[in-house]
């Protein structure tokens, strides 16, 4: 991924979101250019006001003037309300369109990323990173139209009114500019150090929000507070550091300007070169447009320090949006044949970031619709083997097939309508029971949704629920017990009428009695279907088409219970060790 430089990156933002906002971006530099040119005419218009207060008898002058005066000011209220509500708009467009974009690219990411990433991290990318683009977009624009067009005229009324003394002032604006470089050295380090800050408060609030029952049994509450307050303090230093950084452009620019407005006093009592220094108008008039150029001047001033804070957000964002893809399509990709769901291992072998190999020359047949059981310790392998099967990794050797085709060749989509998945970290969505279970297969009517909870022994406890089927369950279920959960995320994969099923530890929340009921159910609906299962537990496996021992990645032992018992290999004493009272074999028949 190349790292552009601060200008391309800027230059980046601009060319990829002006255009597109052109329209809106048009009229309201119409309407700066209106702003800037009414706030020259105001600064103009002083002098004939002094004049005119002069001289009172002229009165169709006066009304002339007061006229002036009172439709420049509707015209300059009338040109901000458009550029704000305009400019308002189009960055609340790029807001919403940069932060979709960078969630689609989150969606594209392999579950690496994730592992690798603290949610923290993404939600301030998600988040701040898209502000602050706005805002440097924002600076830019109307710090290059309305605030440098505007003292552009008011330099020229200074000049056309008296030119010796904006001579003076141009002489002594160069400092401030001389002072603001110092400061922009400053504000990326300290802007920087602020989003990580930022982040770490995100952390904590998450850490806090799922992690509650462990800080509250273990009394984690001071260490959490701790924390927090070690963090917020951070934040809070850096912000101040910035409001030093952005704050010191104003008394420097203050002495600059009383330094000039001095001068203009002390000067504008002189004659030069044998002419006065004008008329009271006039010197009105100068006076006027000097006074209304500092703040415009001083926010131009300001302009490179906010820019430089908000591209670090910037460069954050783009670094997120240009990550490559964890895991991408085949350009010929295709949608997997109408079959029964046909799963070939093919000397597989496969190993994380880190370079370890969690699969080694992994070879297997699954039964076509029957059930395959991966057992052995922890470690061996039996995740990652669903993993693969999901494509959430592609192998490093080897190939998988379904139905004969390479999963490397199948779109995305066509291969997880195939499928469906329990895993034993059950997630449910925020919402309503309903639209947890219909997530899975919109088009699915009442009857089907209650039939797939009644498979799953959830239809009891959904009754009970305060409004049954329409209740909120809260985010990722806190409402409800593991179990219920658990047996929800079995009702939704039921409920999605798979041709492939993946359990991993599925019925691992469940206790005893509820395990033997859902272990009952699952042999319905696995009927026919092409099922996997991943379990420590052997009571949910023993009826298994094909039990596969793994252990270091490999493949030791395979076949049905009773051959495995009658072996006396490694799953003989994994099961011995499980079921030390002596199980019957003639409980797996």
């Amino acid at each position: 991924m190349r790292h552009l430089s601060q200008t391309s990156l800027l230059g980046r933002l601009l060319l990829e979101n002006l255009p597109e906002h052109s329209g809106r971006y048009l009229v309201a530099i119409l309407a700066m250019v209106v702003v800037a040119a009414t706030t020259a005419a105001t600064a103009w218009i002083m002098g004939a006001i002094v004049d005119t207060m002069t001289n009172p008898e002229e009165r169709a002058k006066v009304i002339l003037v007061a006229g002036a005066v009172a439709g420049i000011f509707i015209v300059r209220g009338l040109a901000s309300y458009a550029q704000m509500v305009l400019m308002a708009r189009a960055g609340n467009r790029i807001v919403a369109q940069k932060q979709a974009e960078l969630y689609r690219r989150l969606l594209e990411q392999d579950v690496a990323f994730f592992s690798r990433t603290e949610s923290s991290d993404v939600l301030v990318r998600v988040t701040q990173s898209a502000q602050m683009a706005r805002t440097v977009i924002d600076t830019i624009v109307t710090g290059f139209v309305r605030d440098l067009l505007t003292l552009i005229g008011l330099v020229a009324v200074m000049f056309w009114q008296q030119p010796f003394l904006s001579l003076v002032c141009l002489v002594i604006g160069p400092l401030g500019i001389m002072g603001v470089r110092r400061i922009l050295t400053r504000v990326r380090e300290v802007m920087s150090q602020e989003m990580a800050g930022i982040a770490e408060i995100f952390r904590v609030v998450q850490e806090t929000s799922t992690g509650t029952r462990v800080i509250k049994a273990f009394a984690l509450e001071g260490l959490m507070i701790d924390r927090m307050d070690t963090a917020v303090r951070a934040v809070e230093k850096r912000a101040n550091k910035m409001v030093r950084l952005e704050a010191a452009t104003t008394p420097l620019m203050d002495t600059i300007a009383g330094v000039a407005i001095g001068s203009i006093v002390l000067l504008s009592t002189v004659s030069f070169f044998g002419h006065a220094a004008g008329t009271p108008g006039q010197l009105m008039s100068f006076v006027t447009a000097f006074l209304m150029a500092y703040e415009p001047a001083k926010r131009l001033s300001r302009m490179r320090v906010i820019i430089e804070g908000g591209m670090v957000g910037v460069r954050m964002m783009y670094d997120l949006i240009d990550r490559p893809r964890g895991m991408s399509e085949a350009a010929d990709a295709v949608d997997l044949p109408v079959g029964a769901g046909v799963i070939k291992i093919d000397n597989v072998s496969f190993g994380y970031a880190d370079g370890q190999r969690v699969i080694e020359g992994l070879s297997l047949d699954l039964p076509q619709g029957g059930t395959t059981a991966l057992v052995g310790p922890s470690g061996s392998g039996k995740s990652t083997v669903l993993n693969l099967l999901l494509r959430l990794h592609d192998p490093d050797e080897g190939r998988i097939l379904i139905d004969g085709v390479d999963l490397r060749q199948v779109r995305f989509a066509a291969l997880r309508r195939k499928m469906s998945y329990v895993g034993q970290d059950t997630f449910l969505f925020s919402g309503t029971v309903r639209e947890n279970l219909r997530l899975v297969r919109p088009e699915a009517d009442d009857a089907e949704i209650i039939a797939a909870a009644r498979v799953a022994h959830a239809d009891e406890f959904i009754s009970a629920l305060p409004k049954g089927y329409d209740t909120t369950i809260g985010e990722n279920g806190l409402f409800l017990s593991g179990g219920q959960r658990q047996r929800l995320a079995i009702a939704r994969a039921v409920l999605r009428r798979p041709e492939i099923l993946l359990l991993d530890e599925a019925t691992s929340a469940l206790d005893t009695h509820s395990e033997e009921l859902v272990r009952d159910a699952l042999l319905r609906v696995t009927r026919g279907v092409t099922t996997v299962v991943v379990a420590h537990r052997l009571s949910t496996v023993l009826r298994a088409d094909l039990i596969c021992y793994l252990e270091n990645g490999k493949l030791v032992e395979a076949g049905r219970f009773a051959d495995l018992m009658a072996k006396g290999g490694k799953f003989r004493n994994l099961y011995d060790r499980q079921f030390s009272t002596g199980m019957e074999l003639a409980e797996a028949e």
